[in-house]
């Protein structure tokens, strides 16, 4: 995944880097199913191999992350900070990987985690799935 990465510019590397360990941290275990895409490069958080068990997902822009709830429309959100009005997907814009330290950020994502089904394995080894790599033109 690093070489994907590597491709972003600079300062979204840097954010991308910063948001995956601090995400890493709060999602332990987590499969991470990765696609490269055309416009954007998505890194989904599951419980196994499946992409539909996911429970968080980044979609890294050009100047942002999109930080998604696949739940969102009935997390408790008391601050208000999911974005949208889609009847499942929400999402919080990152722009500094600090906001993820925000504790009603870090209550989105713990509920997230406990909603995932199956669990979320904290003991399970990091896996990195590549699902879509861009071709080169």
């Amino acid at each position: 995944m690093d070489q994907i990465i590597k491709r972003l510019p600079p300062e979204m590397a840097s954010l991308t880097r910063a948001v995956l360990a601090k995400l890493r941290k709060l999602l332990p275990g987590a499969v991470e199913m990765v696609y490269d895409k055309s416009n954007s490069l998505v890194i989904g958080f599951c419980p196994t191999e499946k992409a539909s068990a996911v429970i968080n997902s980044i979609g890294v822009y050009r100047r942002w992350i999109n930080l998604y709830f696949f739940e969102g429309d009935t997390l408790p959100d008391p601050e208000g900070l999911l974005q949208g009005t889609g009847t499942m997907v929400r999402s919080i814009r990152i722009t500094d990987a600090r906001e993820l330290d925000r504790p009603a950020v870090k209550a989105l994502i713990a509920e997230a985690r406990e909603r995932a089904e199956p669990p979320l394995n904290p003991k399970a080894r990091r896996k990195v799935v590549i699902r879509q790599t861009r071709r080169a033109v």
